[in-house]
């Protein structure tokens, strides 16, 4: 690749010649590129998709309080209708991983992006437990792979300097989908009824039209299945808009090593000799981590509400607390966890859940009060690694299987979210102490899994850490 001078800057042409395009100077290419005003673009596109991802999955915390009275719904029956749609989270997880490795990121996006959209239509018609059950179901297999994949594509646009914090400021948009959820649902439960919080939900449908549109195909990804003109053509308009945003030439590339050539990717590569022991360990992570984070998150307001009798607007304030403090632990994680690492991250969140979790324990959670203070507490560092795990799982795999690996990986996520909800529901009748203990010591376990064998990938180029 030639290059030229210009302003007494170095730079390389944005397109190579056909014959000389390879992958490993696509990734080349990516990594020379600042992060600028394109790259925010492509994140607010995305992230308002994730920001109703959040929304939609966190919705049913809001209603339950009414609804629950309403159908006379049994403690199961609840913990039911939480955890049925993340089953819908999990299949949808693994299919569109699937998918998106053959059809692209954009596209598998934009039909995420449908299917929950229309789903929470439905949810809005819903006219008894058996329906709302069929419909979250179905909502749930969207909004499960819109995440992981949405994921996949922020890192493969991004560059290994500062990847952490720009990957970690798009995941902050879902909290602040999960905070909004808490705040629109203060309000408009109360006013407006359970059904309005589904009908906002559905406002994501409108932007399909701009996503597929706009956001380009991720240049890795073309690369990856051999695509490499179409990589060159798409890299070439990025650059350009790089250029336009910046103002400046973009220095010549530096090489980039281990690009792995083309390769039909293969389930079989998570657990291969060079990405089990990663595997294993990234799924402790989403697994303890989740499983506070949604089996407290989705329940605490329904807690205060049938537990301990509270009103439903303080139950929905304390449970809007909770929120805002978990969007504090996952700000401070974006904002520092380049400097920190990912490893040491981890393994002191998870930790730190898991102290707060066995305080309630022991004082036996007696009072909403103790549960808002410790609970909070708990939900704050389970927030700051459930953003973070969204940063590390793609760095740990290759292009070809990334996002088949990041959606296996959130199946955890999911049966988390399965279990935590049905763990509150069977074992309430125990003591809250006891649901507590057993979040604790899953996150301990998880936390020292991390500490022992997890790998360290700040401030590495995807390519050099996944060959």
């Amino acid at each position: 690749m030639s290059s030229e001078v210009l302003h007494g800057q170095t730079y390389a042409p944005a397109a190579a010649p056909a014959s000389a395009v390879t992958a490993a100077g696509i990734a080349s290419r990516i990594e020379r590129l600042p992060i600028c005003a394109w790259h925010v673009k492509v994140r607010l596109v995305i992230g308002v998709a994730t920001f109703f991802d959040a929304f939609d999955a966190l919705t049913i915390a809001q209603v339950l309080p009414v609804l629950a009275p309403m159908w006379k719904l049994t403690g199961a029956q609840i913990g039911f209708l939480i955890s049925v749609g993340y089953l819908g989270q999990l299949l949808g997880a693994l299919f569109f991983g699937w998918l998106a490795e053959r059809i692209g990121r954009v596209r598998a996006i934009a039909l995420c992006v449908a299917t929950f959209g229309l789903m929470s239509i439905a949810c809005a018609f819903s006219w008894n437990y058996e329906s709302l059950l069929v419909f979250r179901t179905i909502q749930g297999f969207g909004l499960g792979g819109e995440v992981p994949i949405a994921a996949v594509y922020i890192s493969e646009i991004t560059r290994a300097k500062g990847r952490g914090r720009f990957v970690l400021l798009y995941e902050l948009i879902f909290s602040v989908g999960v905070v909004a959820a808490g705040v629109l649902g203060y309000w408009l439960v109360p006013s407006l009824g359970w059904q309005a919080m589904f009908v906002l939900g559905a406002a994501p449908l409108v932007l399909i039209w701009i996503l597929l549109r706009h956001v380009p195909e991720s240049p890795r990804w073309l690369a990856s299945h051999g695509r490499l003109a179409e990589a060159d053509q798409t890299l070439a308009g990025i650059e350009e808009a790089t250029r336009a945003a910046t103002g400046q030439p973009l220095p010549q590339p530096a090489p980039t090593t281990n690009a792995a050539p083309s390769i039909a990717p293969s389930w079989r590569d998570l657990f291969g000799p060079n990405y089990l022991r990663r595997t294993i360990v990234v799924w402790f992570i989403w697994f303890g981590s989740y499983i506070v984070y949604y089996g407290i998150g989705t329940w605490l307001p329904t807690l205060y509400r049938t537990v301990f009798h509270l009103p439903l607007e303080q139950s929905l304030r304390y449970g809007l607390i909770s929120n805002a403090i978990g969007f504090v632990g996952a700000t401070l994680c974006a904002l520092t966890i380049d400097h920190v690492g990912r490893r040491a991250w981890f393994a002191l969140a998870l930790a730190g859940s898991s102290v707060f979790l066995g305080i309630l324990w022991i004082n036996g959670a007696t009072t909403p009060q103790d549960v808002l203070i410790y609970g909070s507490g708990a939900y704050f560092f389970a927030t700051s690694a459930a953003i973070g795990v969204y940063l590390y799982t793609p760095e740990l795999y290759p292009t070809r299987v990334r996002a088949i690996g990041v959606s296996t990986a959130t199946a955890w996520l999911r049966l988390a979210s399965m279990a935590g909800p049905t763990v509150v529901g069977t074992m309430i009748g125990y003591g809250l102490g006891s649901v507590f203990l057993t979040f604790g010591v899953v996150a301990l376990f998880a936390a020292v899994v991390v500490a022992l064998f997890a790998i360290e990938t700040k401030g590495r180029v995807l390519e050099e850490v996944s060959p």
